[in-house]
């Protein structure tokens, strides 16, 4: 019968499979222990064969994309991280929609929209993600978000079934979607823009990436947003509110900068910002009878 790796090579050149890879090198936190195998994937065939076998092994799977929203645990992640990126990030421009598979930078994105004169997706250009989980989470920033451009969305369900959704059908929330809560995996999506001067559209992103400059701590590694906005309520200026400016422990850090960022200021382990997450909230809890609910995926094995 052979082994879940030996199954693997049949699928994937062996340039693409890597044994015992640290995680730190995928993630925007720069933190996390070894994936016992970690992909990075070319096509959609292959992901539909991968999940085949995983589900014959019974091999766990997670799937990444630019690693912009994850912490992994510092003893790594027990199984098979798949990478959707570089292997599969076309952009297909017709008229004002895009084509995009789900392993484009949204940054790429934004600048392909600028060169083609199309507007609507300036918000986005900041952050640091790829299109497959900023379509899973409803990425937004600076009043957009990614439910104003999606008109389509491909997925694959873990059973190997593709699904074209509408925009309706994604059911798009608050850093919440149907991608999620069925946990499918996107594929592609089709995006469409409103026609605008490029000296316009340039202008707003110029904006943004001042405004997020001179607000956000992009000179630390972090996830972004580490805790999801609770209801009537800012997670950074309760954080702030509590006094928590500038705490730390270990490694990691309440950003001085903008409270609702928790930094790797000094190398980091993924125990320390978990550990700091947790008295973030206790203090919050405790001061404001609001708990924060992290924004953060956490895999893995942390101790």
């Amino acid at each position: 019968m052979g082994t879940f790796l030996d199954r693997l090579e049949q699928i994937v050149s062996s340039e693409q499979i890597l044994l015992k890879e640290p995680m730190k090198k995928h993630t925007t936190f720069k933190v996390g222990g070894p994936a016992d195998i970690f992909v990075e994937l070319e096509n959609a065939e292959q992901l539909r064969d991968i999940l085949a076998a995983a589900e014959e092994f019974d091999m766990p799977v997670y799937i990444i994309g630019n690693g912009s929203n994850l912490l992994v645990g510092d003893l790594g992640y027990r199984g098979l991280i798949i990478q959707i990126y570089k292997g599969m990030n076309q952009i297909k421009v017709n008229g004002n929609q895009m084509k995009v598979q789900a392993g484009a930078l949204l940054s790429t994105i934004a600048r392909k929209a600028l060169e083609h004169n199309l507007g609507g997706f300036e918000f986005a250009s900041g952050i640091p993600g790829t299109l497959g989980g900023a379509v899973a989470m409803n990425a937004g920033a600076y009043g957009g978000e990614m439910k104003q451009v999606i008109r389509q969305a491909t997925v694959l369900t873990r059973s190997g079934e593709l699904k074209v959704l509408t925009v309706d059908e994604l059911e798009l929330g608050y850093r919440k979607s149907a991608v999620i809560d069925k946990d499918y995996i996107v594929l592609e999506a089709i995006l469409e823009f409103v026609p605008d001067e490029r000296e316009v559209i340039q202008g707003k992103m110029n904006e943004y990436a001042q405004a997020r400059k001179n607000k956000q701590p992009l000179e630390y590694p972090s996830a972004g947003s580490t805790f999801k906005r609770p209801v009537g309520y800012f997670a950074g200026k309760l954080i702030d509110d509590t006094g928590l400016r500038g705490f730390s422990y270990g490694g990691a850090q309440v950003s001085e900068k903008h409270c609702g960022f928790v930094i790797n200021k000094d190398h980091a382990t993924a125990k320390d910002i978990v550990t700091l997450m947790k008295e973030v909230n206790q203090k919050v809890t405790e001061k404001f009878g609001v708990s924060l609910e992290p924004e953060v995926k956490m895999i893995g094995d942390f101790e």
